[in-house]
């Protein structure tokens, strides 16, 4: 920070003098060295606008570029004669007031140095994503975050991100965790790197109650449609495994749900849990198929190579695991799907 703050006040021979220099200040402050100001710290070639030096992070680095824009806006009458007079305290002005900013937003970038455990979750998802009457995060993976921070002695933050935007947030540091019922894929592997699994699920399909499909070869046939939700697993199965089905991506899972509803859709694939929950909210319209085609794990999300967590997070769940902190979960959550699923012959996810 301090050598991003001492090349902006060099720009403009930032010294006693600078009242009585008029010349060398309007030269500091015109276009070129304003560029410059994105170029920071030792080993950044100084000769090239928009570069920064390595140690800078790119979120620093694109504030100081979009500030070196403004000040070049700024500045422009300080490029005429007739404003001679002007230069010294109008670019003063500009570089302390621009100083400031950078001391207050580089220490906001800054790496945290408090012991907050960021989790990311969609909390749209219930009942293991979602929020309370009040707003407040609740469900089965907010419990278990918490439980995770306690185990840990760190303090949890949840962060709301879109499901498709929180692989994104861990890449970049936004967060540290993703606990958001995702499950583990060799695609989302190359990105990201995951704990032990702790729960078991798999694709299945809630269909129109009316319809005659009862498996997914029945489903692809020219002149079905399939609904799948944007950045899940049905997604990706949908989009590497269907041949002849129209297949409907949508944002939301409501959405989903409601073209099957509304006869729209002849299916929507998802996760047992889930298909289960939508077909009780809609018996009237849907029926569910729910033996798996495709068998699936969650786990959580860490950053790529971060041993450490990964180790501290996968004794955590080992231990939590014996002693019986799932089997709580799911009497919490999920008491009813656990009775209908031991009915069916289908294992309980945990």
């Amino acid at each position: 920070m301090q050598s991003v703050l001492g090349s902006t006040l060099a720009l403009a021979g930032f010294d006693r003098r600078l009242a009585g220099r008029n010349e060398r200040v309007g030269q500091a402050v015109n276009s070129d060295s304003i560029d410059r100001i994105a170029v920071v710290g030792e080993g950044a070639d100084h000769g090239t606008r928009g570069a920064c030096a390595p140690h800078v992070s790119r979120e620093v680095c694109e504030r100081l570029k979009i500030w070196a824009a403004s000040l070049r806006s700024l500045t422009r009458p300080l490029h005429s004669d007739a404003h001679l007079w002007l230069r010294p305290w109008f670019a003063t002005g500009v570089l302390l007031g621009l100083a400031s900013i950078l001391l207050g937003s580089l220490s906001a970038c800054s790496t945290k140095t408090d012991d907050r455990l960021i989790v990311g979750m969609e909390l749209a998802y219930p009942p293991f994503e979602t929020t309370d009457t009040q707003g407040n995060p609740t469900g089965v993976s907010v419990d278990l975050a918490r439980a995770l921070g306690a185990h840990l002695g760190r303090k949890i933050e949840i962060q709301n991100i879109p499901f498709d935007g929180l692989i994104p947030a861990l890449k970049t540091g936004k967060i540290d965790l993703i606990i958001s019922s995702m499950t583990a894929t060799t695609e989302r592997a190359q990105s990201i790197d995951f704990s032990e699994p702790y729960l078991k699920t798999g694709l299945c399909l809630l269909v129109g109650k009316n319809s005659s499909v009862n498996s997914m070869e029945e489903l692809d046939q020219p002149g079905k449609t399939v609904a799948v939700k944007l950045g899940t697993t049905g997604h990706t199965f949908a989009r590497q495994r269907i041949k002849l089905a129209q297949v409907l991506v949508l944002d939301k899972e409501d959405a989903c749900v409601l073209e099957v509803v509304q006869g729209k859709a002849d299916a929507f694939i998802y996760d047992q849990m889930s298909t289960f929950k939508n077909w009780q909210r809609n018996r009237e319209t849907t029926r569910p198929i729910l033996r798996p085609f495709q068998e699936e794990s969650w786990a959580i999300g860490l950053g790529k190579g971060n041993t450490e967590l990964a180790q501290q997070v996968n004794r955590f769940l080992t231990e939590y695991r014996t002693q019986g902190g799932f089997e709580e979960l799911g009497d919490r959550y999920l008491k009813e799907q656990k009775q209908a699923f031991k009915q069916l012959g289908f294992p309980f996810y945990f």
